[in-house]
């Protein structure tokens, strides 16, 4: 029987981070060809991580900010540049700029995070409800009060956000550097495809595994549409300041669900039930990933052979 893990990782620049259950390791290929593994620091987890409901907002806060961490050490390595130097020869100090950075880095990596957030929210929840807040020919269906008139409202709002963040990945993946990163989102699940179902991690075996993986945070991001369409419409429609804010305290409820739904999908990927759910999320992982190379599916090996646990099954998904 093939095994479920609750290994993840994320694509980084020319490189990937992967999420075991006791340890989390990057590895990043340099422009001289070699690879870097580093492991990052798990720190410490609360027991909120624990609670159904309440554990999928705060896995994701910590995912946020440790992907946004790992993202910038693998820009570094991208880089590789040579310490600069003054015209007669020695290496220059630090820029004050330069110094705050590094005396600011965990504010900054949290700051970064809650932007990521705050930009994701604003895109795919809080524009489509203005969108549709301000159309002209939907006015009468917002003073009703009925509860149908109000699912209308909530599904017209919810096709916008399907149709925002279709277009949103559609227009990424044609940037030629978004396109390797999704070749690096490739080869993470081709991976661990590979090592859930039991064979050793080399590059031949790897290579024959899909790219698609049901439980993936495209596929994650899809339920969480899906679901705030359903809750939102059970809190009315009002005013467009007072939709906003009610979809703003309602984000970590939808969020919990959503976590909830994808663990039982991938729990029960053979349930006819399952299977529908995750289509959907299976379907756009076309846009947020591509084929790798050996190259790719050398580093993403690299990434993930730290976080396999010693004790068989304690990453059991």
């Amino acid at each position: 029987m093939q095994k479920k893990t609750t290994i993840g990782g994320q694509a980084l620049l020319e490189g990937l981070m992967m999420v075991g259950p006791e340890r989390i390791a990057m590895a990043v290929r340099k422009g001289d060809g070699e690879i870097v593994v580093e492991e990052i620091p798990v720190g410490r987890i609360s027991k909120a991580e624990k609670i159904p409901f309440v554990r999928g907002c705060v896995r994701l806060f910590r995912q946020l900010v440790t992907g946004t961490k790992a993202l910038l050490r693998s820009a570094d390595f991208a880089e590789a540049a040579e310490p600069e130097t003054a015209a007669d020869g020695t290496v220059k100090a630090p820029s004050k700029f330069d110094r705050f950075l590094e005396r600011n880095a965990n504010v900054l990596l949290y700051g970064s995070a809650l932007l990521g957030i705050g930009i994701s929210v604003g895109l795919f929840i809080l524009l489509p409800n203005f969108l549709v807040s301000v159309v002209g020919p939907l006015a009468a269906l917002k003073t009703t009060g009925r509860f149908g008139d109000t699912i209308v409202l909530n599904l017209v709002e919810g096709a916008l956000r399907i149709a925002i963040f279709v277009g949103y990945l559609a227009a990424t993946s044609l940037m030629k550097d978004i396109r390797r990163v999704w070749m690096y989102h490739g080869a993470e699940h081709k991976t661990i495809a590979c090592y859930e179902s039991g064979q050793p991690l080399t590059v031949e075996n790897v290579r024959g595994f899909s790219r698609r993986h049901p439980r993936c945070g495209t596929s994650f991001l899809f339920i969480v549409i899906v679901v705030s369409i359903l809750v939102f419409s059970f809190f009315g429609w009002y005013g467009a300041l007072l939709n906003l804010a009610i979809r703003l305290a309602l984000i970590p409820v939808v969020a919990g669900i959503s976590y909830e739904i994808i663990r039982w999908a991938g729990r029960h990927d053979r349930n006819v039930v399952a299977r529908i759910v995750s289509a959907p999320g299976l379907w756009l992982q076309g846009l947020t990933t591509r084929e790798p190379d050996d190259a790719m599916l050398e580093v993403a090996i690299r990434a993930t052979e730290p976080v396999i646990p010693e004790q068989k099954d304690a990453d059991a998904w």
